[in-house]
């Protein structure tokens, strides 16, 4: 394989992978609902020789190679979107109210299908099998580990997984790819839902109500205490409320009060979620007590910390470097070698074999990008939409060849 070659290839490609994308991002869906996207998928596959098959609930899986003996490398792009209101102002903006590929997972769906089209074309060059995976409901952490349980990492065996992500709003050069050094780069992710149950009312007359969003609003305080006073300065925890709500009139005093958030980590274990976890219930149900109400805590959708493969993250950096030479860059340096705080559901995979997450810029606030993931307003270039199907081509190609 030619690297030059393999560049010019998948720079012709850019007006179709523009195409999907902003096909895609105008027919946002969530979760596991994704018939248009996922039918343009298997479409697009199909048309370039593919024979994709379904894997879970909503996902789609394809294979190249498989004609030498080799290892199985796999790749992994999302397809959901976000439950938000699209407020971007782009020509090709979302027609579905209430919905917007706010994370650049119609970006990673483009970048998918013209790295399948680039290995087909290579196909008799895979030193093994390259495993493509177009994933569903990442932004509810339910996708990987649905497709996991319904047999991704068999027929055949993975032994290496990669991914990239899209990065906007941030002072980075365009098509800049990002590579972690290894270990823990992402926190663990759960959501939590407490119900503050009080006695309703007129609001004229509170002595004859138990008001649940006194005791709901003492409740958040009191939980930002686990934080300042009893996690050591070691361990990273944050606990965020994103939504709270209660009654639907001014001049009454409702029977609930309700918060949703998040809890997040950097301890593979998860103990530092655990003592979280039972500190959140004992204080919410003993302040709720105080003010006269009661509490229930729920917690759902854990996703665990992000595991980078060191081996594999040298690899990635030594890959990218070549392919676009000074357009590589360790993240190392920015991040202080700490975790971030954002979340992946394909930590999933992570903890299953080996696994290195990429990051690739596609647009600073220098070039009017300013706003980052699940913002509104959030804009992609997608003129690098052909870097990033190289490098994942490129990445498998790589690497299968080097691990005969």
């Amino acid at each position: 394989m030619k690297l030059n070659e393999l560049l010019d290839e998948a720079k012709t490609l850019q007006p179709q992978l523009q195409k999907w994308r902003r096909t895609i991002h105008r027919n946002p869906e969530v979760g596991f609902d994704l018939p248009k996207t996922k039918a343009l998928v298997k479409q697009a596959l199909t048309e370039m020789g593919y024979a994709p098959q379904d894997c879970g609930r909503a996902g789609v899986l394809a294979l190249a190679g498989g004609k030498r003996p080799g290892k199985t490398i796999l790749l992994r792009g999302d397809m959901d979107a976000l439950p938000i209101f699209e407020e971007s102002g782009e020509v090709f903006a979302s027609e579905v109210p209430g919905k917007m590929h706010g994370c650049g997972h119609d970006m990673h769906t483009a970048m998918m299908l013209g790295a399948a089209k680039l290995l087909k074309e290579h196909e008799e060059e895979i030193e093994g099998t390259v495993k493509l995976e177009f994933q569903p409901a990442e932004e509810i952490f339910q996708g990987s580990p649905d497709m996991i349980s319904n047999g991704l990492l068999e027929n055949p065996k993975v032994d290496a997984a990669v991914m990239f992500h899209v990065l906007a709003g941030m002072p980075l050069p365009l098509g800049e790819v990002l590579v972690p050094g290894g270990g823990i780069t992402m926190a663990s992710c759960e959501q939590y839902h407490i119900v503050v149950h009080g006695k309703g009312g007129h609001g004229s007359m509170p002595e004859n109500c138990i008001d649940p969003i006194t005791a709901a609003a003492h409740i958040h305080i009191a939980l930002q205490e686990i934080n300042a006073r009893e996690l050591s300065q070691n361990d990273f925890g944050v606990l965020t409320t994103g939504r709270f709500a209660a009654g639907a009139a001014s001049n009454v005093i409702p029977d609930t009060a309700e918060m949703w958030g998040t809890i997040r980590t950097t301890d593979p274990d998860n103990k530092t979620g655990a003592f979280i976890r039972q500190r959140m219930t004992e204080i919410s149900e003993g302040v709720a007590k105080t003010f006269r109400c009661t509490a229930e805590v729920e917690f759902s959708d854990y996703c665990p910390c992000m595991m980078v493969d060191k081996a594999l993250a040298q690899d990635a950096m030594t890959y990218m470097t070549d392919l676009l030479g000074k357009g590589a860059m360790d993240m190392a340096p920015l991040t202080g070698g700490k975790p971030g705080g954002g979340s992946e559901d394909f930590a999933f995979v992570s903890h299953e074999v080996p696994t290195v997450s990429m990051f690739l810029a596609c647009g600073s606030p220098e070039r009017g990008y300013r706003y980052g993931q699940h913002h509104p307003k959030v804009r992609f270039d997608d003129s690098v939409l052909w870097e990033g199907s190289a490098a994942y081509s490129y990445f498998a190609l790589r690497w299968l060849e080097g691990h005969r």
